[in-house]
């Protein structure tokens, strides 16, 4: 698999900076009602792992959105920062934050069962349903 080195990018207003390191070069896509809620469709990202710093951490908003995980935005233009993991620190976000030119593979959808039949992606990607996204963090299979 791929790996970027040292993406970053902005938020809309330029108050915060992101930066991760050893970023997966494939972008997941979750159907779940809260992201699509949180992002108006399904949600579109890569999974950066734990190695993300931001500059401009006092314009960051979190969102506790669940037990197992945490929402981030900036509180001044309301840009989408991340979805991170409570347990593990792991950050996803959203791959139109980056600014980069790095071809990402679409992979994976999750959440598959919740998919609202308004759209359709036309790429074949591997598809789980919640049950097993819970079932694969959680180590059971």
């Amino acid at each position: 698999m791929s790996i970027a080195n040292n993406l970053s990018g902005q938020c809309l207003c330029k108050k915060i900076t992101i930066k991760a390191l050893n970023v997966k070069l494939h972008m997941d896509a979750c159907h779940c009602t809260m992201c699509r809620k949180w992002s108006g469709s399904a949600l579109l990202a890569v999974d950066c792992g734990q190695e993300v710093t931001f500059e401009g951490q006092n314009h960051i908003s979190i969102y506790d959105s669940s037990e197992w995980a945490e929402r981030g935005f900036c509180q001044h233009c309301g840009t989408h920062l991340f979805y991170k993991l409570k347990q593990n620190k792991q950050y996803i976000v959203p791959v139109g934050l980056f600014d980069t030119d790095e071809q990402f593979d679409f992979t994976t959808q999750i959440f598959i069962e919740q998919k609202p039949d308004y759209y359709t992606f036309s790429k074949q990607t591997k598809t789980m349903t919640g049950e097993e996204v819970f079932a694969a963090f959680s180590g059971d299979d």
